[in-house]
């Protein structure tokens, strides 16, 4: 360990020598393929997108290196139909081994590969429609009602659904892709030429910077763009397309700068965003030119754009410099959520970082409330998925937020943000392009300030790193915050003290300047007063306050902004206000974003089982197949 990592503490060392692996960065252990005697050259993907099959099908092709004697090359599949293998063009014996759970079927191929021998792999085979990485859309399911739609997500370890491939973080490579459809198609790349192919065009990328397979994405559909900045565009169905336009041309390129002036400039040349249907599963994918995202951000207000920030934010972390394990989550989204509010940091002043991550406060604390015990283990910040778990189990707010605040105390031990800023240029410029763990960071940071190691050793690494639960609470300016909390503390008193003076205490201008995130810091203040003291939002003071905020606060049910329909629901459900029931089961299957989904079936399961399961039931082929088992395990229906 000392000479893996130099320079490093002693007390530090102590902490960390029973989690610290034998080599350096830590192997996944959420692949199957033997990809620590390989280096992937480049990869070439050559497909069609057969939307009556629901299938791609054609070649995936690797350039790779032998870094050792073995007589064989293992990839990761899983759900595909392989029909043969070639080396160098000579068809090669190859054979899918046995499934593991969660991991996928290993494709071994028998070839005799001598060190430092480079080799052509070319796997002909064809996806099927029980792999989990696509989501095929009927006409019906789209947004236009018109033409069917097709989009990937491959984080953390759907690629091998995808494509076969060495479906790691830590394998990076160049990447082109050749697709054949008869819709628009975008990718992870640069668009280098669009070929008529009579109904069909051949669309041709490059990705000249290397990514890992989880970066790796396909859109086909109805979709036009729009500009929203001089390397931007806005893509999704030709109907929205106006709103969405509006919703991010007025921010994209501020961020875009003010990022490169925090890290360096910009490595991938155009930056765009495609707004997708509502069953996305995530806020957004930082795909390599191209982040996909939900359509819950469009918001008519631009309130939402921040996910942009942080989708940005990743073309440095996780993009350039990324986790080489889903063990080490943290350094991909805790590193982002941390530039995301430099970002916003530097255009909106200090204040609005605070309150951002008074926000990501709250979503930590009630994202360990909901994981309880039988998920316990994943709330710690360097996880353990050695016993063959899922990594999508361990997909919470944790690694985003605990993450975050992680990073941010260590910038306020070393003295503030002038002190850290010079570490965040050497961090991304010593690791880019590359994959580590959380052992590398903490090499790197203590070699960064070795006149400084014993600051850096008044940290408990031991609480922040691999103890569950919540970290200890950084101290935050409360600033744009106080306002949302008084009135929330007002609304609490009145109830327990003089119900009777609900109706004259409060009026609709109490909110009438609040921001869309001052209303969601408002509502979870008020749920988060659930069982203090004995107060109960289903007593019947309670239910005549919110009665009473019903009427005042109108603005909360006629909400398009699902981060403030999502809180109200919470609310009205904590309170068992069962006429609410059902228009949470219907607004639920108008979402497919995970961030409300889950949590919005956990709130009816414990209020209706049998209403969330019917919904479920009615929903589920709608969302996207992450999302939907996702949710089956939360409903222990699996």
């Amino acid at each position: 360990m000392t000479a893996q990592y130099p320079n490093i503490s002693p007390k530090l060392r102590s902490v960390i020598a029973p989690h610290v692996p034998n080599v350096s960065p830590e192997r996944d252990p959420s692949t199957l393929s033997n990809y620590s005697l390989f280096k992937v050259n480049k990869s070439v993907l050559d497909l069609e997108v057969k939307f009556t099959d629901k299938i791609l099908a054609g070649t995936a092709t690797f350039l790779v290196q032998a870094l050792a004697d073995t007589n064989q090359l293992v990839l990761d599949t899983a759900h595909l139909s392989v029909k043969e293998v070639k080396i160098n063009n000579q068809e090669q014996p190859f054979q899918l081994q046995a499934t593991t759970p969660h991991l996928g079927t290993p494709l071994v191929i028998s070839y005799d590969f001598k060190t430092g021998e480079f080799a052509e792999i070319t796997v002909q085979y064809e996806t099927t429609k029980e792999g989990t990485a696509l989501q095929w859309l009927s006409p019906t399911q789209t947004d236009g009602k018109k033409l069917p739609y097709l989009f990937s997500q491959c984080e953390p370890i759907h690629a091998r659904s995808f494509f076969p491939c060495f479906d790691t973080p830590s394998v990076k490579s160049p990447f082109e892709f050749n697709i054949v459809s008869s819709l628009p198609v975008l990718m992870s790349g640069l668009l280098q030429g669009t070929v008529p192919q009579g109904e069909q065009s051949l669309y041709k990328f490059k990705q000249p910077v290397p990514i890992p397979s989880y970066l790796c994405s396909i859109a086909s559909g109805n979709l036009k763009s729009a500009p929203i900045g001089p390397r931007s565009r806005a893509w999704t169905e030709p109907q929205f397309l106006d709103a969405c336009q509006h919703e991010f041309e007025n921010d994209t390129e501020s961020f875009i700068k003010t990022a490169e002036d925090l890290v360096f400039d910009y490595e991938w040349k155009d930056y765009d965003v495609l707004i997708l249907p509502q069953s996305m599963p995530f806020g957004g994918m930082e795909h390599p030119n191209c982040t996909f995202v939900t359509p819950t951000i469009i918001s008519g207000d631009r309130e939402n754009v921040d996910v942009i920030a942080h989708e940005l934010a990743h073309s440095w972390s996780g993009n350039l410099v990324t986790n080489a394990s889903f063990e080490h989550f943290w350094l991909n989204e805790g590193w982002t959520v941390y530039l995301e509010r430099r970002i916003i940091e530097r255009l909106h002043g200090e204040q609005h970082r605070q309150f951002s991550a008074i926000i990501g406060w709250s979503e930590l604390q009630n994202a360990i409330q909901t994981m309880g015990k039988r998920e316990s283990k994943y709330t710690a910040l360097v996880v353990n998925l050695k016993d063959g778990a899922d990594p999508d189990d361990s997909f919470s707010t944790v690694p985003y937020e605990k993450g975050f605040n992680f990073l941010y105390h260590i910038e306020q031990v070393l003295g503030g943000k002038e002190a850290f800023d010079p570490f965040i240029k050497h961090y991304f410029s010593k690791f880019k392009y590359l994959s580590l763990d959380t052992y590398q960071f903490l090499d790197t940071l203590y070699g960064f300030y070795a006149d400084q190691k014993d600051l850096l050793d008044t940290i408990d690494w031991q609480k922040w790193l691999f103890t569950e639960g919540l970290p200890p609470k950084p101290k935050f300016d409360t600033t744009l915050a106080d306002e949302c909390f008084s009135l929330a503390a007002k609304w609490v008193e009145t109830i327990v003290q003089s119900p009777s003076s609900l109706d004259s205490k409060f009026s609709s201008s109490d909110i009438k300047n609040f921001t869309s995130t001052q209303n969601g810091v408002f509502l979870d203040k008020l749920v988060s007063y659930q069982g203090v003291d004995g107060f109960d939002w289903s007593s019947d003071s309670a239910q005549k306050g919110i009665s009473v905020m019903t009427t005042k606060y109108t603005k909360y049910e006629n909400s398009s902004n699902a981060e403030v329909v999502f809180r109200w629901f919470r609310l009205l459900l904590t309170g068992k206000v069962k006429s609410e029931y059902h228009k949470l089961a219907d607004w639920l299957g108008t979402v497919g974003r995970m961030k409300f989904v889950r949590p919005g079936y956990a709130l009816l399961n414990e209020a209706d089982r049998d209403l969330a399961i019917a919904t479920f039931r009615k929903y589920e082929q709608g969302y996207h197949p992450i999302c939907r088992a996702m949710v089956a395990k939360d409903l222990k229906l699996q």
